[in-house]
């Protein structure tokens, strides 16, 4: 550990972040910033452009510190990884979205929030980022930074099928809540995935993933092996599954417990392309962002500097 740094922060507020629990949650967060002494700038947006405008206003020494969820924290990685800027900004994150899975991953508890000041002290650490280009579908041409991971058909789906999800539900359970509803509409689409040129599965599908962390949901374990660290994407699908069977398999991601089943196949590698025979809905780091066909994606070693993680 070394001394809290007294750099100053451009504090990134999603106010639609956790139903808006973030941006109620700020006066409690200026508080503690304001004892410990440590100089901020709040940076509230309702789009990802809009707070990476009022980013790039602010001196280079400032760092960015997310208050939000995954999508709050996708939403800024262009200012983080150096994309069209002259040098990337390190990150504190304050998890206080929906998921927090990249967040979770690493220790962080959502509203923790002298808990997630003190590992300023820590030292800063190096992690990957994926980069995604969409090949064929809704935004044909995108490319997009992510930290945490990006999913495709039935993942999607359930978390389409999250504003479904009764208020009463959170967390875990409501990607629960939202994945039983998923099974009963289960439709399977031909799928070729590549993982660095070999083919790693072609055929009936229910669901593909591309991770760089651990976690989706809310704590569905569904790449046990990644480590942000190592300079690797990890690849999952499904073979030809049941209703029944997907159900099982989701009770098996829960643990962590999935990776060897007849129905699953897993790689890792720098690049990834997968390729549906119809359009799929996908999501990027837990945000819907419409259906696709066609994508690559590729891992960006040490593209992100954390600062309490």
């Amino acid at each position: 550990m070394t001394d809290t740094p007294k750099r100053p922060f451009a504090v990134v507020l999603n106010p639609h972040a956790g139903g808006g629990l973030a941006r109620r949650a700020w006066p409690e967060l200026r508080a503690e910033l304001d004892r410990r002494g440590l100089t901020h700038t709040l940076v509230q947006a309702d789009s990802a452009a809009a707070a990476l405008e009022q980013l790039d206003a602010l001196p280079p020494e400032y760092a960015v510190m997310t208050l939000g969820g995954e999508g709050t924290v996708a939403g800024v990685l262009p200012a983080l990884i150096g994309q069209d800027r002259p040098a990337g900004r390190p990150l504190a994150m304050i998890p206080l979205g929906t998921g927090n899975d990249f967040a979770g991953m690493t220790g962080l508890r959502p509203r923790a929030f002298t808990e997630a000041l003190d590992r300023l002290a820590f030292a800063p650490r190096q992690v990957d980022a994926l980069r995604v280009r969409i090949l064929a579908g809704e935004q044909a041409g995108r490319e997009a930074a992510l930290l945490n991971g990006l999913g495709m058909g039935f993942d999607s789906q359930v978390t389409a099928n999250m504003t479904r999800v009764p208020a009463r539900l959170s967390g875990l359970a409501r990607y629960a809540w939202a994945a039983v509803v998923t099974v009963r509409e289960l439709r399977l689409t031909e799928v070729e995935i590549t993982v660095d040129g070999a083919r790693l599965y072609q055929g009936p599908s229910a669901l593909a993933a591309v991770m760089n962390g651990q976690r989706f949901g809310g704590g569905f374990q569904i790449s046990p092996l990644s480590d942000a660290r190592d300079g690797l994407l990890n690849v999952l699908t499904s073979t030809r599954v049941s209703r029944g069977q997907l159900i099982g398999l989701m009770l098996r991601v829960l643990r962590g417990r999935h990776l060897g089943h007849p129905a699953v196949r897993h790689a890792q590698g720098e690049r990834a392309h997968v390729r549906w025979a119809a359009p799929q809905p996908l999501h990027l780091d837990g945000d819907l962002s419409g259906t696709v066909s066609e994508l690559e994606v590729v891992v960006l070693p040490g593209a992100v500097t954390l600062l309490n993680a």
